[in-house]
């Protein structure tokens, strides 16, 4: 907006500019962000955020937050997983190529959907529904467990004492 336009430029040759004669235009008269909810504001923190203080319900101690975490991806996305050149290795060599879809950030693979035909596949997941292990393999594919890299150095440092 052009300055000629602005609020100030009206309030210019009234004395105080619209922040009165008195209690004037100083820095934070009411206190900085939310203070005084539970005095000076109470009646705006009661009457547009009821419930804002207190507790309710239980505490949960030691609460995993991602216990529940496990994204999905569907079988006929899997196929575009599938980096070109290996597709084309594929189709030379006659083999299926291995897809592990956690290093795409899913971790169960649902059987919505269909796969290439005649084009078989390795997927590996941390879980798998049995809809979509019955169409890999009856596509010619296989299915195995993906175990993270975290988990299999684990694994390896305790096999070898």
């Amino acid at each position: 907006m052009t300055t000629r336009f602005k609020k100030n430029r009206k309030k210019r040759g009234h004395v105080s500019a619209g922040h009165g004669r008195i209690g004037k235009h100083r820095k934070h008269p009411g206190g900085r962000g939310n203070a005084g909810g539970m005095h000076h504001h109470r009646i705006l923190f009661d009457k547009y955020h009821p419930g804002y203080f207190g507790k309710v319900g239980m505490r949960y101690f030691h609460k995993l937050r991602n216990k529940f975490y496990c994204p999905i991806v569907n079988i006929d996305k899997i196929w575009s997983m599938v980096p070109q050149d290996a597709k084309e290795k594929a189709a030379k060599e006659g083999k299926a190529p291995v897809i592990d879809v956690t290093q795409f950030g899913y971790f169960k693979v649902l059987g919505k959907g269909v796969l290439p035909e005649n084009q078989p596949v390795v997927v590996k997941a941390k879980l798998i529904s049995k809809t979509a292990e019955k169409k890999i393999k009856e596509n010619g594919g296989a299915v195995s467990p993906a175990i993270s890299q975290s988990s299999s150095q684990h694994f390896q440092s305790n096999t070898k004492s």
